[in-house]
């Protein structure tokens, strides 16, 4: 083999170590970049369902808070109904027992 042949060869090995050392560094960085560009999507997408979680409470929150005074105001008035109806009876009631003792 002559001496030209054998620097052409070592030449193309020399490149070709450089090309896959080029390959490899460009892969580990495809592969960084990747890692991050999932890393900040998972951050983004954690984000979101904290802020969507923050919002459905609020909601449950005025939700709850308006069915609490509805309620609230459906005792009171059935408790004013039930105070009325009683009241009225108390009286009858009352007139039933003197008649009752004094037997008039």
């Amino acid at each position: 083999m002559s001496f030209e042949a054998i620097k052409s060869i070592s030449e193309a090995e020399a490149r070709a170590k450089t090309r896959v050392a080029e390959a490899e560094a460009q892969a580990r960085q495809m592969l960084a970049d990747a890692e991050a560009a999932g890393k900040a999507a998972l951050e983004a997408a954690g984000s979101r369902a904290e802020n969507e979680l923050k919002e459905l409470r609020k909601k449950a929150d005025v939700q709850t808070a308006e069915k609490t005074a509805a309620l609230d105001a459906e005792i009171v008035s059935e408790a004013q109904a039930l105070r009325k109806a009683a009241e009225g009876k108390l009286e009858k009631a009352a007139a039933l027992v003197v008649e009752r003792i004094t037997g008039t």
